[in-house]
């Protein structure tokens, strides 16, 4: 999408048309996904953030300033939402012991994993994002995008305005990064 374009439909999402904002979603989901995801690791959690950031989006958009700046403005909204997220859940108090018995029955149950082996999985998922985290956006953002949000090729290229050989090889360079600092870590 070209920024005009991208200026076209924020303007028309700013006088209410929903066509012209459900595009918008459409066109930049992946982006937010990912950026949502790589804060929480959490697939579920990021689905409904997004949801969450959209709505908000879709109620504040007629205080945009500055329609070039959406992009900007939405990513702003998502982290607030994963912030208050944050906050919520460190308010709510569980019961730890009664939830590992409860995990501990299901996965009998299904044969799923265990709460260890979840465990483990999980303090290596943390391990990856935290590795992640610290890449240069040029690399971290179009890694965030293809093996986080699934996105394609194509599409990748398209959101970040490379061509297909350029994005191959920020893949590829970001991927042997990645790869030496998990080697770092074991």
């Amino acid at each position: 999408m070209t920024q005009a374009e991208e200026v076209r439909l924020v303007e028309q999402s700013r006088r209410g048309d929903r066509g012209a904002f459900e595009e918008l979603v459409r066109r930049t989901g992946r982006l937010v996904f990912a950026r949502v995801y790589l804060e929480t690791g959490d697939r579920q959690r990021s689905e409904d953030l997004v949801q969450e950031t959209y709505l908000l989006a879709w109620r504040r958009i007629g205080s945009l300033q500055d329609v070039n700046d959406f992009r900007a403005w939405l990513n702003a909204i998502a982290h607030r939402v994963v912030l208050d997220s944050v906050r919520r859940k460190g308010r709510r108090k569980r019961a730890p012991a009664l939830r590992l018995v409860r995990e501990e029955v299901e996965h009998v149950r299904d044969g799923s994993p265990s709460p260890n082996e979840r465990s483990a999985m999980s303090e290596q998922r943390e391990q990856v994002l935290s590795i992640l985290r610290g890449l240069p956006e040029e690399y971290r953002v179009p890694l965030m995008l293809r093996y986080l949000a699934g996105a394609d090729y194509d599409a990748i290229a398209r959101q970040l305005a490379l061509s297909n050989g350029s994005l191959r090889g920020l893949l590829q360079r970001g991927m042997k990064m990645l790869r030496e600092q998990m080697r770092r870590f074991e």
